[in-house]
């Protein structure tokens, strides 16, 4: 059970559920709410097999193509700046802002639900590195096993329940209020895509 509490606390913190719905709101603007729906539960869905995939295959799949895990983290942040970017520059604003005869799609909810919901912002760089090196630590026991997955499967149901009630939020706070917190949230975005850069070069090259 200790072990069990202490990857939910990981997950927690790495996954940062709170801090997702103000990223689904903005990301989601301009879908019905039934389209919302199927983003959220997709996307979380879809994380989960990532994160299970990276569990059981990720060190054979990246030591096969010959990845690091700093080349990783690299990447992944190289994908949070440009979601940061468009964020920050209300890109995505300008291309939800279609009129009713130009509605987004089934497909475009679709497309939204695996990136950049899924991956990276769910099973992300954080994600994958520490179910990685959970699994890695619980070895080959089938308890340990159950206990990193189970953790990560809380945390990931919880995102589901907290996304499916993003609307409560949008509705509560207003369209001038999400407008702000989305600006100001690519600001927090692009710095935590720099960080994640910044750790995978000072994996490679530590200070002096």
């Amino acid at each position: 059970m200790s072990d069990y509490i202490s990857n939910l606390v990981i997950f927690f913190v790495v996954v940062d559920p709170p801090g997702l719905v103000p990223l689904f709101i903005a990301l989601t603007r301009g879908f019905e709410a039934r389209q919302k729906r199927m983003i959220a539960v997709r996307g979380t869905a879809i994380a989960f097999i990532v994160l299970v995939f990276f569990a059981y295959f990720g060190k054979l799949v990246l030591d096969t193509l010959t990845i690091s895990m700093p080349a990783f983290r690299i990447a992944g942040g190289a994908l949070l700046f440009w979601i940061a970017f468009e964020m920050l520059f209300g890109k995505r604003s300008d291309r939800k802002g279609r009129d009713t005869d130009d509605a987004l799609t089934d497909e475009d909810a679709h497309d939204l639900a695996v990136f950049p919901l899924a991956v990276p912002l769910i099973a992300g760089p954080g994600a994958i590195t520490s179910i990685l090196l959970l699994m890695d630590r619980s070895g080959a026991t089938v308890v340990g096993q159950i206990g990193v997955l189970g953790a990560a499967a809380t945390v990931i149901g919880g995102v589901t329940l907290i996304l499916l009630g993003a609307d409560v939020v949008r509705r509560m706070l207003g369209r001038t209020v999400i407008q702000t917190v989305s600006r100001v949230l690519g600001i927090v975005l692009a710095a935590l895509a720099a960080q994640t850069i910044l750790s995978g070069i000072t994996s490679v090259y530590p200070p002096h």
